[in-house]
């Protein structure tokens, strides 16, 4: 391995030591304890060396974000797979993206509550966004029901799972009745 080959790669991992710290940190304490004097307290580098990596905390929320998507997208496929039929498989990806969003809420927020400068639903969406809502699409394009763009059912029903995690969260919604309106968003979106 050439001496350039090894700094890129402990470049990279001191990039992925950075976003790990910095996911840990938020979900254990909060966003707002999140602060690169406290990431580089943590990771034992200085200040600079998290700047050489990021230019400041809007950029590493992104990089948690880019990475919860990766994980939310793998999760969501994995529950899909293992069930039977459409009905089975929305359900399924109902069930999966709520809890991925209840198990990780700090990383939810990264993704979807936080200026993390990534761009959404435009043609600089970066690839895991991209993969993340196709992972939804993959079982709710197919019950969108004739007439129905896809796309456009996917980012209706992704916005109802999206109001039930956020309000569920919040106190809002009693979350012992996540299944009843998991079966209630089912039944009556989806043409099954």
């Amino acid at each position: 391995m050439s001496l350039q080959e090894r700094k890129q790669r402990e470049r990279a991992d001191r990039e992925r030591l950075i976003v790990a710290t910095a996911r840990e940190l938020a979900e254990q304490q909060g966003w707002d304890a999140v602060t690169t004097r406290r990431l580089a307290e943590r990771i034992e580098y200085s200040q600079p060396v998290l700047y050489s990596h990021f230019r400041g905390k809007r950029e590493i929320i992104g990089a948690v974000a880019l990475e919860g998507a990766t994980d939310m997208a793998a999760a969501l496929r994995a529950a899909t797979a293992a069930a039977d039929g459409p009905r089975a498989r929305v359900a399924a990806l109902a069930h999966a993206y709520l809890g991925y969003a209840e198990s990780n809420p700090a990383v939810y927020d990264a993704m979807f509550r936080l200026d993390g400068g990534l761009a959404f639903a435009r043609e600089d969406t970066p690839e895991p966004l991209k993969d993340a809502f196709a992972a939804l699409l993959e079982s709710l394009g197919e019950v969108a029901g004739d007439g129905v763009d896809p796309a456009l059912f996917t980012e209706t029903f992704w916005a109802a799972l999206h109001g039930l995690a956020t309000l569920t969260r919040a106190g809002r919604l009693p979350p012992e009745h996540t299944g009843s309106r998991v079966e209630l968003l089912v039944d009556r979106l989806a043409v099954l």
